[in-house]
């Protein structure tokens, strides 16, 4: 028997039945899906908001790092917080942003440290401020806003000075001149702040 060649039509053709045959077989595989067009925001597209005035204005003005509770107080707490700052002279916005820093309004909250309640009060700073139950809720706040109330007074008004005088001790702030070094403290500091001025913004612009 001799064996014609096919040429390159009759290799092709052979291939293409070949290819029919294995195709009925084992079934045609699936080709991968063309990759999807990704969109990009435009340059310039800054996480924000736009105020009445039209420029944008950051929603965390004093950095991405420091995490803010904009959770508000529950209706009960929230009127023993204005209760107790006013009655220490206090802004009732300044100590809910204070009170959401430290305990985010869960009055059973102890630290590590042995903080305790709403506003996180050392048992001898509680004993110091006649407090005698500090997972009392109106206890626990009114002794809050009185020793926030003394730092202030303290540091001559000045706020930031007072919570950090709050968290780390007024003889640690008058030890540095200013807030301490330390992280916590600091990170504290500008959290309470963050909120305090973004409630107070919130109030403004209604």
């Amino acid at each position: 028997m001799t064996l014609k060649p096919l040429g390159r039509d009759g290799v092709e053709q052979r291939m293409r039945e070949i290819r029919t045959r294995m195709d009925a077989v084992f079934g045609r595989p699936e080709l991968p899906a063309p990759p999807t067009e990704v969109t990009r925001p435009p340059i310039g597209d800054f996480s924000g908001a736009i105020g009445s005035s039209g420029p944008l204005r950051p929603m965390n003005p004093f950095g991405a790092s420091v995490r803010v509770n904009m959770n508000p107080a529950p209706e009960a707490i929230r009127s023993m917080i204005q209760s107790a700052a006013e009655k220490h002279d206090l802004d009732p916005q300044l100590f809910e942003s204070l009170v959401a820093a430290e305990s985010a309004f869960d009055s059973s909250a102890v630290s590590s440290a042995g903080a305790r309640g709403l506003a996180q009060l050392m048992p001898a700073t509680a004993r110091a401020l006649g407090v005698t139950d500090p997972f009392d809720p109106e206890q626990n706040l009114r002794g809050g806003a009185k020793y926030l109330s003394q730092m202030l007074k303290r540091f001559g008004g000045d706020v930031s000075l007072a919570l950090a005088a709050y968290n780390a001790g007024p003889g640690a702030v008058e030890r540095h001149g200013g807030i301490p070094p330390y992280k916590e403290t600091q990170t504290y500091v500008r959290r309470i702040l963050s909120r305090y001025e973004s409630m107070k913004g919130v109030v403004g612009g209604r």
